[in-house]
């Protein structure tokens, strides 16, 4: 391949010839950009030869059956027709010459030659119809100038193959153009001559002899018979066959040859000097069909000679050597083009996967650099030989079979920095300096000019910083700049620091002097840093871009807590050690002796040895040190802390000097009898907190000597330095001094240290292997315990079966284990057990085994398979007899030994080894120690398999196709996989062998993430097999295997259903169908429409299924190799109106509807007889009715006249169980909620705990910013998915989270409800409506209305503030008005199922019948003590056993907090009778009285308890005793027709059993228990309990019996009081009125209920009611649901007291409402007066409130987990992550301080470590 365009660099090679060597390729690519492309007009005309007009610029393309011109920027001008035709290549002369008697047929023309004649204006195209005739087409229009006619001087080449023929034009000045000719072997040879020129004029051709001797011979020797070779130019690779020891080429290589044309033209004109000279022959045997000699000639032959007559043509096959300048191991090269840039060379390469590769060649020394890749065909197609330059060299034609693209010569925009542009290697490109870009030269302003252009990467631009570091507390520091390598800057420079603002920089020449920032614009340094970098950019005034940039570090000393850690900083850090911190200022240090700059100087533990402790022992530690300070008056002193699993104790310490000191004495003792040794943290203390540095990573050894020495030989195995001992009196590891002597003379304690130690009563627990081979050497291993304490004792004292067994000290462990080595057995010996001594034999020093090993004679029997191949792998089984005995197996095949797998008694199994005689049979044999089993087996080695053909070669990317391998020897593979690797993966899959020469495999898959582009064709990288251990065919070389994209279906319908009429096919359209692959080979496509298949008809676009005879809807699956595709379902249509299933199903209804309308008109007669029967009934209830109802207005009269006392009196004011702060916020925050995440401890499952703690440190300083916890609320309020419940909860985690942080929790809140105002006012609402809390029943009745996260915030924050005023003045009331509602409905009936009660506030919760009940006092006995006086307890006889217990309850433990109680459930209720007469009282047992499906539960009134009985409370016992038959019991108690069993228990004194009825199992199914009423909803009442059902406004005067106004008074009073007990106001309250005062201010609200409204809906409505309705949250009390329904009636009076507007009552209002109708008004002034003493009230600064909130926070900062909550609050961002950083990229300030950057990287450091 010929092509040259313009001179080489001129001092390299004046004159040379690029030549391209073709061998093989893989690589993968770069991804491009392309300019313009043109696609050929059909697929399979594929494109031939291009070629560009060198004034024009136009494109001239040759393709299959058209000439087609283009524009230069590829738009097409006209196109010209060539074929196809019908033609026969046999026909001599051409089919328009003369007819011809061949058979003809469609032809395509394919384009051999596209030449310009530039004399003429005219275009040279010759094609392959009709032995290859060309046509002279006119430029502008393609119109053809001449015809070709019979003569043979126009038939160039009956080859229908392109790259065949090659040829040139040669213009002569005043002559017509001669077109020479080099075309490929075959044909006639009279009608086609290798090697031809031809004249060119109009109107035909004329042969003409040579008149070029240079361009003759060139062509010649190049395209016909010489032959190139290269040498590798220095650094590069070596052109040549990597060969493999098998003799298989491994990788073919590409490689780029330079050859100059002097060298040719003198190996040329050598061949001729020889030639003519008459040496040797012409050489052309394959063309002249014969040696011809060369015939001697006395003829000077020089530069010009241009042949004779004799000696031509003439061949030469001498080599010609050339420079290898670029080698190519991963991609064929197939195309080459160039030209000279700057003094460069460039050079081109196309290849075969459509990549294009730039490469610069800077001289033969040097080699060829590639310095870029693209990407020019999407579809992988090749790049063809035919390159060309567009005119102005900008741009590179390149050509694929059906496309031509327009490449950028460069694409220097691409590289960014001025490094990566000057480093790219890219000749083209350079740096602009002052814009700031890569380009070329000539698209930079003013270039030439000094430094404003760069091509060297040592002019780059360089910054130095003077200095280069600040700390972050100095601001504004000048930092001077030197500025090297750029052009004049007088136009000006601006700085800027990282995305702050640019400021004015000060130039003088090449120095620019910036200030540093000032105050807040500082950096933060990142959590864990000491320093954050930061870019400072310079910035050109004259083009406004950066001309460059440098790192400017700030620093923070304060960050390091240790002194080494400050003074080793990269930074000028000192460390002063009298206040034990970090500065960048060491005169802020105290004293000048405290500054510390040097690491020899600060105060550090030294290493003095191994410090151990017994655990539990009292011990003093005592340490070196250097520079230890002494404490300055008002400091602490020393302390030592060792932190033992968690928990830190610390101990005093005694400083001796600056070099010593000491922890006292204490004991140290540590969890876990598994760890014998524990090393523990030590800490050297001063002044509480100031930690001494530790390099040495001093800790402190903490042991046992008990842990894990649980025998005599173990203990006095622990090293000599823990001082362990057995005492063999307590038989434990201990140290002396806890082993009691026997006497004074005698000690039970044994230690290494004394003479002749020996640890008695050996015993042997295991035996490996328990048989072995008559021969011995098996090695057995024997485990046990005190097994000798030196391998001396037990040398020739083991014995096994009665063979002596030497022992092996490699094998020994001390005391545990030995190893021995048998010696030979006598034939016939028995088996027997294993016997030892210690030392010596006596009955306290021998053990004994109780496993038995025997002798046993392996044997093989048979193995399988019986061959496999020579590379061996072979997983090999051998059967036989005692192959698991003994301990050494060695199977040999031949001389080498198979692999080991595993054995057993009965088999062993191995793994072949490769062959080491080639193929044939080995014997096998096997050694069992020293035993040989005689060689009875063969195994055959045969030759390994080969592959020698697969078909298809191709796949989809999915895989699973079918492939079948054809090779030998392919049966004894045992497990034949398949394998490729493609982009640095692996796949392999599976392979069935089908007979000796065939296998089946299914192709391997392309996994999705390693496969980018799903639509190429993918050319893998490696293809082959795994056989066994065959290491030939793992890369198979005579294939190139490709993946074509898998198909694609397109849905059946937009709704995924079709609509078809049976019968009717069904089409699948998609693409990728039909791979365009060679060969007969298909895709094996099953459709099954439901599970039944359907026959198919497959094309490139669509299939086409002939469905099944269906109906109905079902769905439709494709499967085509590893895919699985479901377009939809199918929906096929029945052709018959009525089918027979519907016809019986019509009739099957009418029968069913005449049976119905029968049934319907007996029971309508049935019903109608018993309406007459209950209209009797009903009048005899009306009468008892009205009886009923005269006697209940009676009893409420007079219950009301005799007014009922408050029964408060007798409360303990002393005893009111406050709930701790924790638990009292919590259940305000979280109610609900008892074990929240914010109690304990972050917990990170996994390795993560690190990483996620690290992370929410930074999460924790970005919440701390205001602008990002301000932002991150609005977004968060802005989702619709942000729940009512969500903002509750995220508003309470970050109160918790801000716990510590009152002041700046109290800022945001402020912000936020400034926010909730406006935003209320511009969605003209009614102000009043702000604040509305959640309590309120307008809230309930408006769903729109929801609280925004500042509105529970604000709840919280009076939660944290008021608490202190909630225990000191205002819970008082509240726990009395509580202890009142209580007491007051005790004291009627409380139905224990549906809640209700006789005395209620809430009507909802009233009784509605007449309960008969009395009031008993029963007499209980004292739990705590039985001997003190019992304890009265005032119940109802109408109460459930569980009622009791819990009056009972309330009466012995009345001033005790609810929690700290017993429960009622876990209590058993004793009846006692006399001394022993015990009956256990419960809800249900035995005597339950049961009426159809009612069950009651049992009341005192049921077991007939009268007034003043003893019962007692004990704890509810796991078994049950009846009741004796001697006790006294009423009779009565059986009048329930059940039969008690009773049975004596025997008692005493100390262990007094209660006697039970004994309970029965509740047999019946759907049983419903009641207790004073039935269920309002169960209409199965008896008549009787009809009857006593009234008109509910009957009972509504109980509701007047049961409030208790005076406590409801006191309360309300109290609430609404600025002085309360002498305690004042708290700061909060009028804090937040001012605020809300200050808004209504500053929005010209002047209304005064509008003001009032907000306070209302501020404080009473969001605190006080929530406070009211739920005591528990303050209390620790238990509220019922009934107490809870009262609460919520004077929580609604609370709330109408607050309110402004009137109430106007009558009889259709709310009875909750009309029962505080006269207290209101009273209220109401009270709430006016509360406001209005507030508003006089001093105001109270931001100061002091700052003040009070630091030491709120201060007290209850340790309450709650911050990290903990953190975690919780990180939920939300990480839920809403993308909205949350679009909001702070919005944000202008959330923008300079790079915050939506710092939550992804937060989010990055919380995904990673999840």
């Amino acid at each position: 391949l010929l092509r040259r365009h313009g001179p080489l660099k001129v001092m390299s090679w004046p004159r040379a010839l690029w030549l391209l060597t073709l061998i093989s390729v893989n690589q993968k690519t770069t991804v491009g950009q392309t300019m313009n492309t043109f696609q050929s007009e059909r697929k399979e005309w594929s494109l031939n030869h291009l070629t560009v007009h060198q004034s024009t610029g136009a494109l001239y393309i040759g393709a299959v059956n058209r000439i087609y011109k283009l524009s230069a920027n590829l738009t097409l001008l006209v196109s010209h027709d060539t074929g196809p035709e019908y033609d026969n290549k046999a026909c001599y002369p051409p089919l328009i010459v003369q007819p011809c008697s061949e058979p003809l047929a469609s032809t395509d023309n394919v384009n051999k030659l596209l030449l310009i004649d530039y004399s003429h204006n005219r275009l040279l195209a010759c094609g392959s119809l009709y032995q290859g005739v060309c046509k002279l087409m006119r430029l502008d229009d393609l119109f053809i100038l001449v015809e070709p006619t019979h003569k043979k001087e126009h038939y160039l080449s009956s080859d229908n193959q392109t790259g065949t023929m090659y040829g040139v034009v040669v213009p002569s000045q005043g002559q017509d153009a001669t077109l020479y000719i080099g075309t490929a072997v075959g044909g006639k040879q009279d009608y086609f001559p290798t090697i031809s020129s031809r004249k060119l004029f109009t109107p035909t051709l004329f042969p003409l002899s040579l008149k070029s001797p240079q361009t003759h011979w060139l062509l010649f020797h190049i395209l016909t018979s010489t032959t190139f070779t290269a040498s590798p130019a220095e650094g590069s690779g070596k052109v040549s066959q990597h060969q493999r020891p098998g003799g298989r080429a491994l990788r073919y290589h590409s490689a780029l040859c330079v050859f100059t044309i002097q060298d040719i033209n003198t190996r040329i004109k050598e061949r001729l000097q020889s030639c003519y000279q008459g040496e040797g022959n012409l050489e052309l045997h394959w063309l002249l069909g014969k040696d011809v000699q060369c015939t001697k000639a006395p003829v000077p032959i020089d530069d010009h000679f241009c042949g004779l007559d004799i000696n031509q043509p003439l061949g030469g096959s001498q080599l010609v050597s050339g420079q290898t300048v670029y080698t190519e191991n991963r991609d064929r090269l197939t195309s080459v083009t160039s030209y000279v840039y700057n003094g460069h060379s460039v050079v081109f390469l196309g290849t075969k996967s459509g990549r294009l590769k730039k490469i610069r060649v800077d001289g033969p020394l040097e080699g060829g650099v590639l310095y870029e890749t693209v990407t020019v065909m999407k579809d992988s197609s090749p790049i063809l030989r035919n390159m060309a330059f567009s005119l102005d060299r900008n741009s590179l034609y390149v050509m694929s079979d059906n496309q031509v693209a327009q490449v950028p010569v460069e694409a220097c925009e691409q590289y960014t920095t001025c490094a990566e542009c000057l480093s790219s290697g890219d000749p083209h490109c350079g740096w602009c300096v002052l814009y700031n870009m890569c380009s070329r030269k000539d698209r930079c302003q003013r270039a030439e000019e000094t430094f404003r252009f760069a091509t060297d990467i040592d002019r780059c631009v360089k910054v130095i910083a003077h200095p280069d570091s600040i700390a972050v507390s100095a601001h504004s520091v000048p930092l001077l700049l030197e500025v090297n390598n750029v052009p004049d800057l007088s136009a000006g420079i601006t700085c800027s620091f990282g995305q702050q603002a640019q400021v004015e920089g000060h130039v003088n020449g090449n120095r620019v002097m910036c200030l540093s920032p000032a105050g807040k614009e500082v950096p933060q340094i990142p959590q864990g840093q000491d320093w954050a970098g930061v870019e400072l950019r310079l910035n050109s005034k004259e083009t406004g871009q950066m001309v460059a940039s440098t790192e400017v570090k700030f620093y923070n000393c304060s960050t390091h807590k240790t002194c080494l850690s400050c003074v080793n900083s990269t930074f000028r850090c000192h460390w002063c050690k009298y206040r034990n911190l970090c500065t960048h200022d060491p005169s802020s240090c105290s004293f000048q002796e405290g500054r510390v700059n040097a690491s020899e100087d600060c105060p550090q533990l030294l290493h003095s040895g191994e410090i151990l402790i017994p655990a539990g022992e009292v011990r003093p530690i005592t340490l070196k040190a250097r520079n230890l300070p002494q404490p300055q008056s008002g400091q602490r002193g020393y302390e030592c802390a060792v932190h033992v699993q968690g928990v830190s104790h610390r101990v005093t310490a005694l400083r001796f000097n600056s070099t010593s000191v000491q922890c006292q004495n204490s004991s140290y003792m540590y969890e876990g009898v598994k760890i014998s040794d524990l090393a523990v943290d030590l800490s050297i203390v001063w002044n509480g907190n100031f930690i001494i540095d530790n390099p040495e990573k001093i800790k402190v050894h903490l042991y046992k000597c008990s842990a894990q020495r649980d025998s005599c030989g173990m203990c006095l195995r622990a090293e000599r330095k823990f001082q362990c001992g057995w005492c063999s009196g307590e038989g434990r590891c201990t140290m002396k001094q806890h082993c009691p002597p026997i006497s004074p003379y005698a000690s039970r304690w044994l230690n290494l240290s004394a003479r002749n130690v020996k640890c008695t009563n050996p015993r042997i627990t295991e035996v490996t292997p328990v048989a072995g081979p008559v021969e011995g050497g098996t090695l057995v291993t024997i485990q046990g315990l005190n097994l000798g304490l030196s391998f001396s004792e037990l040398e020739g004292n083991v014995e096994v079966a009665g063979v002596q067994c030497t022992p092996q000290e490699e094998g020994y462990i001390t005391a545990e284990q030995i190893v021995c080595e048998m010696a030979a057995a006598p034939q016939g010996s028995a088996p027997g057990p294993v016997k030892l001594c210690v030392g010596e034999c006596r009955p306290e020093l021998r053990a004994q085994s109780s496993q038995l090993y025997s002798f046993v004679t392996p044997s093989m029997l048979a193995l399988t398979p019986g061959r496999g191949p020579e590379s061996g792998g072979t997983k090999v089984t051998i059967v036989g007899e005692n192959l698991g005995a003994g301990s050494t197996v060695k199977v040999f095949f031949g001389t080498q030994i198979c692999e080991l797998y595993r054995r057993t008694m009965s088999e062993i199994v191995c793994f072949s080894a490769p062959s080491v005689t080639r193929a044939g049979p080995v014997q096998v044999s096997l050694s069992v120690d020293r035993a040989k089993v005689p060689e009875s087996l063969a195994f055959e080695y045969i030759e390994d398999p080969t592959v020698q053909r697969i078909e298809p070669l191709w796949s989809i990317t999915s895989g699973h196709t079918t492939l079948t391998v054809t090779g030998t020897n392919l049966d004894v593979v045992q497990e034949p996989r398949v394998r490729v690797k493609y982009a640095g993966h692996e796949s392999v899959n599976v392979c069935k062998v089908l007979n000796t020469t065939t296998i089946s495999c299914f192709a391997p898959s392309l996994k999705a993430e390693y496969t980018a582009d799903q639509e190429t064709i993918k050319h893998v990288d490696e293809f082959g097999f795994v056989f066994n251990n065959v290491q030939a065919l793992l890369t198979y070389n005579n294939t190139s295997f490709v993946y074509y994209p898998n198909p694609y279906l397109e849905p059946l319908s937009l709704s995924g259903v079709l609509e078809q009429k049976p019968g009717a096919p069904i089409i699948l359209k998609g693409r990728n169908l039909v791979p365009s692959a060679s060969g007969g080979a298909r895709l094996n496509y099953t459709v099954l429409i439901g599970d039944t298949p359907c026959s198919l008809t497959v094309s490139d676009t669509q299939l086409l299924c002939e469905p099944p005879n269906l109906t109905g809807q079902h769905k439709v699956l494709v499967q085509v190799g590893g895919l699985h595709i479901s377009p939809g379902e199918v929906h096929i249509r029945s052709d018959s109106l009525l089918t027979l299933p519907a016809i019986f199903s019509i009739a099957a209804g009418g029968g069913l509807l005449l049976i119905i309308v029968i049934i319907v008109l007996l029971a309508y007669r049935r019903k109608s007889h018993e309406n007459d029967l209950t209209l009797k009934r009903l009048q005899m209830q009306m009468d008892n009715l009205e009886s009923r109802v005269a006697l209940e207005c009676k009893e409420a009269f007079a219950e009301l006249q005799t007014d009922i006392n408050e029964l408060t009196s007798d409360l303990d004011r002393a005893g009111i169980p406050y709930l701790d702060y924790r638990t009292y916020a919590m259940r305000v925050l979280f109610p609900g909620i008892d074990d929240h995440p914010v109690l304990r401890e972050l917990e990170v499952p996994g390795s993560g705990q690190a990483g996620v703690e690290k992370a929410l440190k930074q999460f924790a300083q970005l919440v701390n910013n205001k602008v990002f916890l301000l932002t991150f609320i609005r977004t968060l309020e802005l989702q619709r998915s942000f729940s009512m419940r969500d903002r509750g909860y995220v508003a309470s985690l970050i109160m918790t989270a801000l716990q510590g942080r009152l002041e700046y929790a109290t800022d945001i809140l402020k912000h936020l409800l400034s926010d909730l105002i406006e935003r209320n006012l511009e969605s003209k609402n009614h102000p009043k409506l702000l604040l509305r809390s959640p309590n309120m029943l307008l809230r309930l009745k408006n769903p729109k209305i929801t609280e925004s996260v500042a509105e529970k915030m604000l709840t919280n924050w009076f939660a944290f503030l008021l608490h202190k005023f909630l225990k000191e003045c205002a819970g008082e009331p509240l726990f009395m008005l509580f202890c009142a509602i209580k007491q007051q409905m005790e004291k009627g009936p409380i139905d224990s199922i549906t809640g209700e009660a006789r005395y209620s506030l809430s009507e909802d919760k009233l009784i509605r019948q007449q309960i008969e009940y009395k009031t008993l006092t029963l007499s209980c006995v004292n739990p705590d003590n039985e001997n003190s006086p019992e304890i009265p307890v005032k119940v109802l006889n109408c109460d459930t056993i569980t009622q009791v217990k819990e009056k009972i309850l309330d009466a012995v433990y009345k001033n005790m907090p609810y929690s700290q109680r017993p429960r009622a459930a876990d209590m058993d209720l004793e009846w006692r009778q006399g001394r022993t007469a015990r009956v256990v009282l419960q809800d249900e047992d035995i005597t339950t009285k049961i009426e159809s499906d009612w069950k009651r539960l049992n009341t005192l009134m049921h077991y007939q308890v009268s007034e003043r009985c003893v019962v007692a409370l004990v704890p509810k016992q796991m078994s049950s005793f009846n009741i004796p038959s001697s006790a006294s019991f009423p009779r009565s108690i059986s009048r329930y027709g059940v039969d008690v069993p009773f049975r004596s228990t025997p008692t005493s004194p100390d262990s007094p059993h209660s006697r039970v009825p004994m309970l029965t199992p509740d047999l019946e199914s759907g049983v419903k228990v009641w207790h004073l009423v039935k269920n309002h909803d169960h209409g199965d009442q008896k008549e009787g309990e009809r009857g006593s059902k009234m008109v509910s406004e009957i009972y509504l005067t109980r509701l007047l019996a049961t409030k208790v106004r005076q406590n409801t008074t006191i309360a309300i009073e109290t609430l609404f009081s600025t002085v309360c007990r002498g305690t004042a106001l708290p700061l909060a309250i009028k804090y937040m009125f001012d605020f809300l005062d200050e808004q209504a201010d500053r929005h010209g609200i002047h209304d005064m209920d509008v003001r009032h409204t907000w306070k209302s809906n501020c404080l009473p409505l969001r605190f006080w009611v929530n406070v009211i309705k739920n005591p528990q949250f303050v209390f620790d009390i238990h509220k019922s649901s009934i107490t809870d329904a009262c609460l919520s009636v004077v929580a609604q009076t609370f709330m109408d007291s607050c309110s402004t507007s009137e109430h106007r009552l009558g009889k259709d209002s709310p009875s909750t409402k009309l029962l505080y109708a006269k207290d209101i008004p009273h209220y109401k002034s009270w709430v006016e007066r509360y406001y209005a003493d507030i508003n006089r009230l001093p105001a109270i600064s931001d100061q002091d409130m700052n003040a009070y909130l630091a030491e709120q926070a201060r007290l209850h900062s340790s309450e709650f987990n911050m990290l903990s909550a953190l975690h919780e609050i990180y939920a939300y961002v990480s839920k809403y992550s993308q909205e949350i950083i679009e909001a702070l990229e919005q944000d202008e300030q959330a923008q300079k301080q790079k915050l939506a950057y710092k939550v992804e990287q937060i989010i990055s450091a919380m995904s990673a470590e999840s």
